[in-house]
């Protein structure tokens, strides 16, 4: 189980400032409004994806102009209500995820699950970087047919990246979200030193450089 006590004591020792990691979201650049511009009330989307640690799924994703809101939480699994401990535990079938909520006038879904694809390994069945078991493995939930087409459509276009090798992150129905605790919302925000600390150690951006970088020569 990850971000045992041994994070937090490691985290305390943690005072250098950590070069920043690779900025993998790419977020979209959104011209501001202008000032006295009536907001318009806009239609937006929810969609939930696993990618590990949720700490980070969530801070990658919320950067995105367009995402509206960024949830962590759990999904998928046999219970209801559980808690962290619970699903940390393994035994409940549930995945951390983010349910992310988002104006598809201003990013698309398409454009979503690209940063998605590059913010997580999706090679990788057996969860994510250094969190191991079922509960760290990636996924994508989608509500209706719609977002099936655009995640089937997409997994297909990485597919054809990385032609010797499968795509290990399944496009499943939606199910059950339960909010993850309050003190892991915006965690990265709240606890800066302990999430830099433990995004660091997990190995968590030195994958996804050596991954990406490595399927953009190829």
């Amino acid at each position: 189980m990850h971000r045992s006590l041994a994070w937090l004591i490691g985290a305390s020792l943690f005072i250098l400032l950590l070069p920043s990691g690779p900025n993998l979201a790419n977020p979209l650049d959104e011209p501001g409004k202008p000032p006295g511009e009536a907001q318009e009330t806009r239609a937006t989307e929810t969609i939930v994806l696993a990618g590990g640690c949720f700490w980070c799924l969530e801070s990658d994703l919320e950067k995105l102009p367009g995402v509206v809101e960024a949830v962590s939480g759990y999904s998928g699994g046999r219970v209801a209500n559980p808690t962290y401990k619970d699903v940390s535990s393994g035994r409940t079938g549930h995945r951390e995820v983010v349910q992310v909520t988002f104006d598809g006038q201003v990013l698309p879904l398409e454009e979503l699950l690209q940063v998605f694809w590059r913010n997580i390994d999706p090679l990788d069945d057996g969860g994510q970087f250094c969190d191991r078991g079922e509960q760290y493995t990636s996924a994508i939930f989608v509500e209706n047919i719609q977002q099936q087409q655009v995640a089937e459509a997409s997994l297909e276009a990485l597919q054809a990246q990385f032609t010797d090798q499968a795509i290990a992150t399944p496009i499943l129905p939606a199910a059950p979200f339960y909010p993850a605790e309050d003190y892991h919302q915006n965690y990265a925000k709240n606890n800066t030193i302990t999430y830099s600390y433990y995004r660091f150690r997990c190995g968590r951006d030195r994958r996804l450089k050596q991954l990406w970088d490595s399927s953009m020569d190829g």
